[in-house]
């Protein structure tokens, strides 16, 4: 697989042509890139993550519905930032992921339109932070553990909303510039009607595969 892959939408699933150069309108992931790079720079306890190799992608919603994801961070890596992992006695591996230069992913991070974007500005934000929270401490490809069954959020739901609200506090006390997020303003609508369509970068969700 590769990131050289873009498509632009006018809702989520238009593909560009094949030598036509940059595609005109809005290109979304570019934007949430350069949002995320700010948040890690900005905010101490996120700057174990390079942005570099974490994948910014989106995904067109299923249903036209306010209810379902918003986003999600899928690790490239098992526990502890394995390669390998070993199920009902069989080995796997995860399907690997790299850049045009031959740069391979840890992460790949998937924002869900229109529904992302129909949230209001705060919450916008809240679900980056949320997301980049769950990037593990050592960058190994691996997400953030809490102790217990729910490993992802650990115990208390309301503890890691508290964690990630703090984290998003320390941002915007560091006053980033508006140019930054002030994409984020527009809804779905009001971004296509704006710049004429949204487009981005897809990437497939990783499939495990057997190791022989």
């Amino acid at each position: 697989m590769s990131l050289a892959r873009q498509r632009n939408s006018r809702h989520g699933n238009r593909p560009s042509l094949a030598g036509e150069g940059r595609p005109a309108g809005f290109d979304f992931t570019l934007h949430m890139r350069r949002l995320c790079d700010d948040m890690v720079t900005r905010v101490g306890r996120l700057r174990h993550v390079d942005m570099d190799r974490v994948a910014v992608g989106f995904s067109q919603a299923r249903k036209a519905s306010p209810f379902g994801m918003y986003a999600s961070l899928t690790p490239m890596r098992f526990a502890g930032g394995a390669l390998h992992t070993v199920r009902r006695g069989r080995k796997w591996g995860v399907q690997r992921l790299y850049d045009a230069s031959g740069r391979e992913m840890l992460y790949i991070l998937n924002f869900y339109l229109p529904r992302f974007l129909d949230l209001p500005l705060r919450e916008k934000l809240t679900t980056v932070v949320h997301e980049l929270w769950h990037i593990g401490p050592q960058f190994d490809g691996d997400v953030r553990r809490f102790g217990g069954r729910c490993f992802a959020h650990g115990a208390s739901q309301k503890r890691y909303d508290t964690q990630v609200e703090t984290l998003l506090r320390r941002w915007l006390a560091d006053e980033p510039a508006e140019s930054v997020w002030a994409f984020l303003r527009d809804d779905f609508r009001e971004l296509t009607t704006r710049h004429g369509h949204v487009h981005g970068r897809k990437f497939p969700s990783p499939k495990l595969i057997p190791v022989q």
